[in-house]
Order: structure tokens, then C-alpha cells, then sequence
């Protein structure tokens, strides 16, 4: 359905839907996230895997692996003539659960500190003061009194 100037009914609430803050939102933290994690593989790869390496005896993680037989088919081999090894590279894996620990870490407590500022606003907004009740509405026995008292300050 197409409204008079030719562009679909949907497209404007596509436009106001992509401008809300939600929507940049969440694109501008993908970038970021994306951004972060290339930081944080690089502390794994770069920092931390060599001093866990120290301890494991000058092991590199990345080296770890273990070669598979091939059943089924002839050697592969590249360019120069060497085979190419079927492996299983778990020493690679471990590197990214280290990797995903360092980043749920962060991610932690950076949702523990927002949680911990929203209180303190929360706290603030308890703390200030309320505006006193409104009077109750007179009753009609006091409505009467008032109209007397006045009656009589009229004489």
C-alpha cells in the first residue's frame, strides 16, 4: 500500500523506528562491542597466554593440537609439496574461552556499576523531600461552622 507521494506506509515507520534512541542504541554499541573484543582477544593472544605459558613450561596455546588421520583420502598438499595436517586445534579454543571469561568479566561489572549509579539516583530521589499533603476536604459540619463564624464576624 503506497500513500499519495509514491513511498510505502511502512518506509516512515522504518525511518522513526531507525532514529529512536534504541535502534543507534544498539548500533553503536555492536561497533564498540566489536571494537572491545579485538582489545580483549589481543590482552589474550598478546599478555595473557604468554605469562599462563611461563607456567605450563614455555607452552604455546595456539600450538596446541592434536593431528587426525585422514581415513578416506590421499595427503593433502600445498604449493610447496608439504602435507597439509588434518588438526584439531583446541589450544585455539581455549584461548577463546579465555577470551570470552576476560570480556563476561568486564561486562559484569560494568553492569554492576550502571546498577550501582541508578541506585544512588534512585536513593537521591527517595531522599528529597516530599510536597505536604493537600488539606482534606472540609466536612459539612465544618462547612457550617465556617459559615456561621463569618456570619458573625459580618454583625
Amino acid at each position: 500500500m503506497k500513500n499519495p507521494v509514491g513511498k510505502p506506509k511502512w518506509w516512515d515507520e522504518f525511518i522513526a523506528f531507525a532514529v529512536k534512541g534504541n535502534a543507534m542504541a544498539l548500533a553503536v554499541g555492536t561497533i564498540i562491542g566489536a571494537a572491545f573484543s579485538t582489545i580483549t582477544k589481543s590482552l589474550t593472544d598478546d599478555v595473557i597466554m604468554p605469562i599462563v605459558a611461563i607456567f605450563m613450561g614455555g607452552i604455546d596455546f595456539s600450538e596446541l593440537k592434536i593431528t587426525l588421520p585422514r581415513l578416506f583420502s590421499e595427503p593433502v598438499l600445498d604449493d610447496a609439496g608439504h602435507e597439509i595436517l588434518n588438526t584439531l586445534n583446541y589450544g585455539n579454543f581455549i584461548s577463546a574461552i579465555i577470551n570470552f571469561l576476560i570480556l563476561a568479566l568486564v561486562v559484569f561489572f560494568l553492569v554492576k556499576g550502571l546498577n550501582k549509579l541508578s541506585e544512588i539516583g534512585k536513593k537521591k530521589e527517595q531522599e528529597a523531600p516530599a510536597e505536604p499533603p493537600a488539606p482534606p476536604e472540609p466536612s459539612n459540619e465544618e462547612k457550617l461552622l465556617a459559615e456561621i463564624r463569618d456570619l458573625l464576624k459580618n454583625r
